[in-house]
């Protein structure tokens, strides 16, 4: 019997394996922060204490986290549905021009809290819109998901880049980018909840988007748990051969499952473009659809394991800033490696050790 078909407890499946990845992957960077000349656990030090030393760096690891937990869940809704959507970058490059707009049109006249359900909706909406078309062409004519959303990252990219450069630059200046939005077009900071622990939150953009990200991670659960039509997606995903016996309709499906996944890909954008930047610029997302994807396998595609695999992947993009100023030998490019290397082991090597895990556990169960 083949070891993926093999049952293993919660515990050794969201617990014990994507622990194990994790350790690997730090030592094998440990291994590689030797051979350049520096201390593997003094580099591990800090990067504890860049992230979580106090509020600032906590402030930092939480806004990176934030945009993660939404681009982490489109990949997760997507998966359930037996979908594997590349295309998180674009959708929430597009979803950025959807809540721009909105706080472009708004921000003089009404305040934050009006604007902010408002550019939910946009960013949503706009990000939905741009997974339609690789939607329809995977559910009405067959084409590959993968390739099509890869394909919808550049053209939205540079769709962005000609708005940016020829529509909504502001008249005069050089920067691609919109006008700075206004008071009633800013998500205001988390400071106060840092102050709740005595720590400031200095500089960091922490801002209220983390907030929906939580609240938009348990809608998540309770539509892939909880309701109908996560029962179908769940389904399909398992089996479309089940799912068609059952009389779930494929098309309808996979093209819910996507503009769904696109919408939450989009709200992502609220995290650097309404709570940081307080505008829109060029390349804004900075990767972050992609690491989605490892932010979501990691977590299992569960909303609770994508938020704790969010704030890990927050953790190494500040803690990695903190590394590359504090030890000169490891450059930026060296802290890409790192994370590259937790990538590998929680995305494509999530199984790497289930092998092992299944014959351990088999003979545990017989002694």
């Amino acid at each position: 019997m083949s070891t993926a078909s093999v049952p293993l407890p919660n515990w050794i499946n969201y617990g014990l394996i994507p622990i194990l990845n994790l350790v690997v992957a730090f030592l094998i960077s440990g291994f590689v922060v030797w051979v350049i000349g520096e201390s593997p656990l003094d580099a591990l030090s800090l990067l504890i204490q860049g992230a979580l030393g106090n509020g600032e760096g906590i402030g930092f690891t939480l806004y990176y986290a934030t945009s993660f937990i939404f681009t982490g869940l489109s990949v997760a809704v997507a998966i359930h549905a037996g979908l594997f959507n590349i295309g998180s970058e674009g959708q929430a490059y597009v979803g950025g021009l959807g809540c721009a707009l909105v706080a472009l049109a708004l921000d003089r006249y009404v305040p934050w809290y009006v604007t902010m359900p408002i550019a939910v909706v946009g960013a949503g909406l706009f990000g939905a819109a741009w997974a339609f078309i690789p939607a329809f062409l995977q559910a009405k004519r067959g084409s590959h998901i993968v390739i099509t959303t890869i394909m919808f990252n550049y053209i939205g990219a540079a769709l962005m880049v000609y708005l940016l450069v020829h529509v909504l630059i502001v008249p005069g200046k050089m920067a691609p980018e919109t006008r700075t939005f206004l008071e009633g077009g800013q998500l205001p900071k988390l400071g106060w909840v840092m102050q709740l622990f005595g720590a400031k939150l200095g500089a960091a953009p922490f801002n209220v988007s983390f907030i929906i990200a939580l609240v938009v991670s348990y809608l998540v659960w309770l539509l892939i748990w909880r309701t109908k039509l996560g029962f179908e997606m769940r389904t399909l995903g398992v089996s479309p051969t089940a799912a068609a016996y059952a009389g779930i309709p494929y098309a309808r499906t996979v093209i819910i499952a996507m503009l769904l996944s696109g919408a939450l890909a989009g709200m992502m954008a609220l995290n650097p473009v309404m709570g940081s930047s307080a505008r829109l610029q060029v390349e804004f997302v900075g990767g972050a659809g992609f690491v989605g994807i490892a932010v979501s396998l990691m977590g299992r595609n569960h909303p609770l394991g994508i938020i704790v695999a969010a704030i890990l992947f927050g953790i190494l993009y500040q803690g990695g800033d903190w590394i590359s100023f504090e030890m000169p030998n490891i450059t930026r490019e060296m802290i890409l490696v790192i994370q590259g290397l937790v990538i590998l082991f929680a995305g494509a090597l999530e199984y790497m050790f289930r092998p092992a895990m299944v014959r351990l556990y088999q003979q545990f169960k017989r002694g």
